[in-house]
Parts: structure tokens; C-alpha cells; sequence
């Protein structure tokens, strides 16, 4: 890869999300989003339409993703990442606050996502930054159903005695696969990184009013073709960490995940990958330097550091916690190198 570039690290003005489950654990981590009464949602990157991601640092500040991967193309993302996605930066990272139960909802998997005119579904994974005593998570069904037992319980509203109930604790990590019916509980702190789609189905939603007093909109047609009914067992992802390496928590086509514990300087080297990396502060605080730029970062902020950079060296001035972030074409499915292929296609007959 080609270092002679303008491109460097990119820091994002969060996004704030006043939700009616949302709490105040994110202002503890230094984000002011008054004069919102709480916040359910800080999303740290996103391309999501109407959503996008604001640059807070150099020269293209006030930019948005999409506006950046526009002009910088490959550069940005990676040469076969940006033969799939194009102009479409193809993460959602976000840190949510649950301070009451959220919905039991699903999310469509990329073929089901297509059919109904969507580009994506949503697979995604959980990292838990806090969990209070008691905490508990929906993670799939208890036991098998068929389609037919499933809307039964739905209808006699005994939903929540087949749903798979975790207890997570600080640390855990818990991948969702689309398809996979699942709900935080009340009293947790944690990341999310999942494809970029806001598309969710929710399932049921406890009877509880939204805002203005009414009972929020249930997807429950939409969903039933979207939910897997095989039981889940243990959602936990099992891992152990060192100091001040990189260990592996979650990998699928559309995102591999790593967690590195930082207490000094530590080099990475990134020529043989052809992606962009992003790295989310969890706890503590660190920098993150490539292509001559140096960014500091606390928990709850991200940096995106361009497929151009082949270096990167990572800093601390005490414990920390980073989530490493990438999109490796060596992992997508046939399926996905398909789609790439399409999506070359088009771009070539329309002249882009």
C-alpha cells in the first residue's frame, strides 16, 4: 500500500440517543448530551442515512463518512472492501446504556434483508463494559419451537418463559447472529459493533408506552420469517487475554472483533490486511498514532485508522481497553464475493 496520502486517523462527533430505556452511564465516561433527559444510544461511527458519522479532527473536519469514502474510495476502506460496499461504510459501532429492559427483538440476515428492498441484514456482537448485580440478557430460545409453537406462546403472552436468559458480567462477550431473537436487560453497559443497518423487528415490548403514552409498534409478520428457532445453549464467546496482545473475539464475514489490553506502547502491523481498522476505547484512556497523526482517545471514543496505513502504534498512560474493529474480505462467503461482484458490475455499467 501507498503511504503518500492526505488521508490520517479519524476522530467522529458522537451521536446521542435519548431513549426511554436509556440511562446516564454514558456521561460518566466523560460525554455531555445534555439537554437530553438520558442516553440509551452514543453512536460512535455511522453511516446510516440521516445518521452519518461528523469528522471532529484535521483538515476534514465537519465532513461526513460517507462524504470521506466518497473521495478517498479505496484508500479509506480497502480496495476489495470498497468493490463490495462502495460508497457505504459498512459498520455501526455504537455504546448503549440499558437502564430498563429493551425489546425482545431479531434482525433479517443479508438474504432475507434483500428480498424486502434493504442492502443488509444485521449480524452483530456485544461487548459488556458494566454490568450491575442481577443483570440479565436475552440470547435465543430455551428449547427448539417450531414456527407454530413460537406464535403460540407470542399470542398467549408467554414469550419470555422459552427465551434463553444470560446473567453477563463485566468482560463478556456475546455474538449475534441475525436471525437470532435476543434483548438486553436492565443495568448494562456495553458496545455494539454490527453491520451497518438500523433494521430491527421487534418482537414484543413488555406493554410498555413510548413518550406520548402509546404502545410501541410491534414487527411481528416481519419477523417471523426472520427468526432461527434452534435453542441456544451458552452465548457466551469463551476467550482468555494477555497484556498487551491481540485476542480474537469475534469473527464472521462482515467483522472481526479483537481485544487488546493495553499498559505500553505496542506496534501493529496492518500491510497484509486490506482494511480499514477501528479502534474503540472501552476503559482508560490511549492513543492511537498512523500515517504521522496521533489521536487520543477515551472510553466511548473511536478512531478510524485508513486501509492505507500499514503501521499503527498504539499508547497508554495506564490500564486500558481497546476493541479492534476490521472488515477482512479473506473471510467473506461465496455468497458475499457474489454480491461484490454485482456491485462491480453496476458500478462499471453506470459509469462509476
Amino acid at each position: 500500500m501507498n503511504n503518500e496520502t492526505t488521508l490520517y486517523p479519524l476522530k467522529f462527533m458522537p451521536l446521542y440517543k435519548n431513549k426511554i430505556w436509556g440511562g446516564n452511564k454514558i456521561k460518566s465516561l466523560g460525554f455531555d448530551y445534555a439537554p437530553l433527559p438520558n442516553c440509551g444510544e452514543l453512536w460512535a461511527l455511522s453511516a446510516v442515512k440521516d445518521n452519518e458519522s461528523v469528522v471532529s479532527n484535521g483538515f476534514l473536519e465537519s465532513n461526513t463518512i460517507n462524504e470521506v469514502l466518497e473521495i478517498y474510495m479505496s484508500e479509506l476502506i480497502g480496495e476489495k472492501n470498497y468493490q463490495h460496499f462502495g460508497n457505504d461504510f459498512p459498520l455501526l459501532i455504537k455504546i448503549i446504556d440499558a437502564n430498563d429492559k429493551l425489546s425482545i427483538q431479531v434482525h433479517p440476515d443479508n438474504e432475507l434483508a434483500r428480498q424486502r428492498g434493504m442492502e443488509n441484514g444485521k449480524t452483530e456482537m456485544w461487548f459488556i463494559m458494566e454490568a450491575e448485580e442481577g443483570a440479565e440478557i436475552v440470547d435465543g430460545f430455551e428449547k427448539q419451537l417450531t414456527r407454530e409453537e413460537y406464535q403460540k406462546f407470542l399470542e398467549l403472552g408467554k414469550l419470555e418463559d422459552v427465551l434463553h436468559v444470560d446473567k453477563p458480567q463485566s468482560g463478556d462477550v456475546f455474538f449475534i447472529p441475525a436471525g437470532r431473537v435476543h434483548a438486553l436487560g436492565k443495568g448494562l453497559l456495553l458496545a455494539e459493533i454490527q453491520q451497518s443497518s438500523d433494521t430491527t423487528y421487534r418482537i414484543y415490548d413488555y406493554n410498555r408506552p413510548d413518550a406520548d403514552g402509546k404502545l410501541r409498534q410491534l414487527h411481528t409478520e416481519e419477523a417471523l420469517d426472520a427468526i432461527d428457532f434452534t435453542p441456544t445453549a451458552d452465548g457466551r464467546t469463551k476467550y482468555s487475554y494477555k497484556q498487551n496482545a491481540t485476542t480474537k473475539l469475534a469473527e464472521c464475514p462482515y467483522f472481526t472483533t479483537n481485544l487488546i489490553a493495553l499498559d505500553k506502547a505496542m506496534r501493529k502491523d496492518f500491510s497484509h490486511l486490506d482494511s480499514f481498522v477501528v479502534y474503540l476505547c472501552t476503559e482508560g484512556i490511549a492513543a492511537v498514532k498512523a500515517l504521522e497523526t496521533i489521536c487520543p482517545i477515551h472510553a466511548g471514543e473511536c478512531v478510524l485508522v485508513p486501509a492505507v496505513a500499514d503501521m499503527v502504534e498504539l499508547y497508554t498512560e495506564g490500564p486500558a481497553k481497546l476493541l479492534e474493529i476490521y472488515v477482512d474480505p479473506d473471510k467473506w462467503t461465496e455468497e458475499d464475493v457474489n454480491h461484490a461482484h454485482d456491485f462491480d458490475w453496476i458500478a462499471q455499467f453506470i459509469g462509476g
